[in-house]
């Protein structure tokens, strides 16, 4: 399925291919190494990312790419929120925009994308865990989008030597 229509002419939201993996990884290995956002602490390898993207494509799951003047910006997908069957119709989002490029509408694109593909898909729920209680412009963002804040579980992460909380967010799709 093509993502929805572009925000600017600068700006295009696609279906992730193989040769945007390298740039995805990069995106990705900043936030493992410097931020709070992902509670991941090795940074995966450009292979392990395109088997992340392969399985989410694999459950009819979208894996999007923002190119702003035709590098990749940011990215986003959708994955199951839990394994178990009972959770089938809900779905949770991911979106990592490039050091620098925040500000620039590439989040809101991407989740945008993301959300109406979800609903095009049969999905009724979708859930944000947002990692770390004080990444504001996340929680705005999905506010922004229609989702409200539904939970913190606190300290549930440690990175960095301290204790990180998430915030739960949740949008209806239908």
């Amino acid at each position: 399925m093509q993502a929805p229509p572009l925000l600017s002419s600068a700006l295009e939201i696609l279906d992730a291919e193989p040769h945007h993996m390298a740039s995805v990884q990069a995106i990705y290995s900043h936030y493992v190494q410097h931020d709070l956002c992902s509670f991941e602490e090795e940074v995966p390898t450009v292979e392990d990312m395109q088997t992340r993207r392969t399985e989410v494509l694999r459950r009819g799951l979208p894996y999007l790419v923002a190119l702003k003047n035709g590098e990749v910006a940011g990215y986003a997908y959708a994955s199951p929120y839990r394994a178990r069957s009972a959770y089938r119709h809900t779905v949770e989002d991911s979106i990592y925009v490039a050091r620098g490029m925040h500000g620039h509408g590439i989040g809101r694109a991407l989740l945008r994308a993301v959300i109406a593909h979800c609903t095009e898909g049969g999905f009724t729920q979708m859930v944000a865990v947002v990692g770390n209680s004080a990444n504001t412009g996340s929680q705005r963002l999905h506010e922004s989008l229609g989702f409200e804040t539904v939970g913190v579980l606190r300290s549930v992460g440690f990175k960095f030597g301290q204790w990180v909380d998430t915030v739960l967010m949740q949008r209806a799709l239908r």
